[in-house]
């Protein structure tokens, strides 16, 4: 049996959706839309929310809106996609990379602290003298959620701001410091921004959202993401609009469409639907692999509601193959697999710009050759989780390796 890494799951209501917008005759930015925002904001508690064509989008305009110029210095955590570090880079602004927590991947905030002292005491030869931190991103890998309490007592204490990178994050929630149930994107950050990329929770093929409670910064998003126009093309051609418009500022061409946004209407209403589905893969994917010496399986903490995104492995010491070799054998077995990420440091632009080198963020440079993306999807198939379930056994089974002596 072949397993694919992904598959989506779309209903007959998405579909449905998607053709009566087709015959409406409004396919662009429109009234889908604009409801598509309203109730996404209801759904993670937020005020305003702004729709994009990617999450990428929703950092990047992020980023202008709180004023990131050349010569700033945003903390990233070095255990992410490219999209996290590389929209600090369009403002000319500087990534200031930051090691991950071993057991979760997480942005380990005790290493942001060190970065900020490194900066500060000029032992960052790459940066500037007089180069200052503006903000952080930190990111929840995989959809389990950063302390954002923690993270934004950092932010008030080096006064910066926080723009979340809740990619892999909806629904998910932590519980705050006073035990309440805070979600992403619920009052989190200065703006949280969502994914809906075809793999991702909820999809509407490509897309993404900025999420905020400050209306200005929402206002400046919105015109930034149709070419700084102060009117969108639903205010000027639709019957109450009006034809007229000013350039407010240089702007990109961000929008979503309401094509997109019908897919988005009903995968949002679904979303706890397909995140539960994901939950009972996960949770049988940590019993049944829980035996196994040769691997260790992610967490799933009570004080979180994770969105399991993501299934991540780490391949133990007790494994007699290293991680190339083991997904390999994956695919012998006809397993999907994805490994997230190779660190930022670790790719040749961070290298040779900043000269970062393994040794700088160690536990990221260990853990990334260790970890496995496993399959996991809300339409996989009771035998498909079975055939993941029997591969990873069997693999572990045939490369298991002696414990070292004396332990």
């Amino acid at each position: 049996m072949k397993v694919p890494f992904f598959r989506p799951e779309l209903s007959e209501s998405e579909i449905a959706e998607v053709v009566e917008t087709l015959r409406s005759g409004w396919l662009t930015t429109g009234p889908r839309t604009a409801r598509f925002e309203r109730e996404f904001a209801a759904a993670v508690g937020g005020a305003h929310a702004v729709a994009l064509n990617s999450g990428t989008a929703a950092l990047h305009l992020a980023t202008v809106a709180l004023g990131l110029g050349p010569g700033d210095v945003v903390l990233v955590p070095t255990m992410t996609f490219a999209a996290t570090a590389e929209v600090v880079s369009y403002a000319g602004a500087i990534p200031l990379l930051v090691d991950c927590d071993a057991k979760r991947l997480n942005l380990d905030l005790e290493d942001a602290e060190r970065r900020i002292a490194d900066l500060r005491a000029g032992r960052l030869p790459f940066l500037p003298a007089d180069a200052k931190v503006v903000g952080i991103l930190p990111v929840h890998v995989g959809g389990l959620m950063v302390d954002m309490t923690a993270v934004r007592a950092l932010a008030e204490r080096h006064r910066l701001w926080v723009v979340e990178d809740a990619a892999h994050s909806f629904p998910a929630a932590y519980r705050d410091h006073d035990q309440t149930l805070r979600r992403a994107g619920e009052a989190t950050s200065d703006v949280a921004c969502f994914s809906f990329y075809a793999n991702k929770t909820i999809t509407t093929g490509e897309g993404g959202m900025a999420v905020t409670g400050n209306s200005e910064l929402a206002d400046q998003m919105r015109a930034l993401s149709l070419h700084g126009l102060s009117t969108d093309a639903w205010g000027r051609y639709s019957e109450k609009g009006t034809w007229d418009y000013r350039i407010l500022a240089p702007g990109y061409k961000y929008n979503l469409t309401d094509i997109a946004s019908a897919l988005g209407l009903h995968q949002l209403r679904r979303a706890e639907e397909l995140r539960s589905a994901r939950e009972r893969i996960a949770r049988r994917f940590r019993a049944e692999l829980a035996d196994l010496e040769a691997i260790e399986l992610p967490e799933d903490p009570e004080d979180r509601l994770h969105s399991w995104h993501l299934f991540q492995i780490k391949l133990s010491e007790r494994i007699g193959i290293d991680r190339d070799a083991f997904l390999a054998a994956l695919r012998e077995h006809g397993i999907g697999f994805s490994v997230h990420w190779r660190p930022l440091h670790l790719h040749p632009y961070y290298r040779d710009t900043f000269g970062w080198r393994p040794h700088d963020l160690p536990v990221a440079s260990a853990v990334w050759s260790r970890t496995v993306s496993l399959p996991i999807f809300p339409a996989m198939r009771d035998d498909e989780v079975a055939a993941v379930i029997a591969a990873v056994r069997a693999i572990c089974a045939s490369h298991s390796a002696a414990p070292a002596a004396g332990r």
